[in-house]
């Protein structure tokens, strides 16, 4: 996780909503990534969808079975799904996302039991160094608008 919150911190750096997260199997990284839809124009590229692609080549598969995949935020129903289809074994996330979240605040795709496969869900590792990065960064937002 500790790997995710360095990559939020790119994000914050780099002015894009600070979101950062890993995946990793057998203690080995695979993929990392960071929120850039900003800076690519692409409303696709949340942290964890540049993670999963990252750890997908790295595998030679599409399966990611045995794996966890760790956000700083709570992942958003794209990310959600695109780890259940990627077959993650966990999805590990620093803060609840109340507004977005569908790994236990809005919905609970990964575990929703009509589907094909289910990942396990944990919920609020580091979560106090996540949410501040994601206050700081909305502070100084609102703060450049006034």
């Amino acid at each position: 996780m500790k790997e995710a919150v360095a990559f939020a911190r790119i994000a914050f750096a780099e002015q894009e909503v600070p979101v950062g997260a890993v995946v990793v199997r057998e203690g080995r990284l695979l993929g990392r990534g960071r929120n850039r839809r900003e800076g690519l124009q692409d409303p696709t590229h949340h942290a964890e969808i540049e993670a999963l692609r990252e750890a997908a080549r790295a595998a030679g598969t599409w399966r990611l079975d045995g794996a966890t995949l760790y956000a700083t935020l709570e992942p958003c129903p794209m990310c959600a799904g695109a780890a259940v289809n990627a077959r993650v074994a966990r999805i590990v996330f620093g803060c609840a996302d109340p507004k977005a979240g569908y790994c236990g605040s809005l919905a609970n795709v990964p575990q929703d039991p009509r589907l094909n496969h289910r990942c396990d869900v944990e919920g609020g590792l580091l979560a106090d160094d996540c949410a501040e990065l994601l206050r700081l960064f909305f502070r100084a937002r609102r703060g450049n608008r006034e």
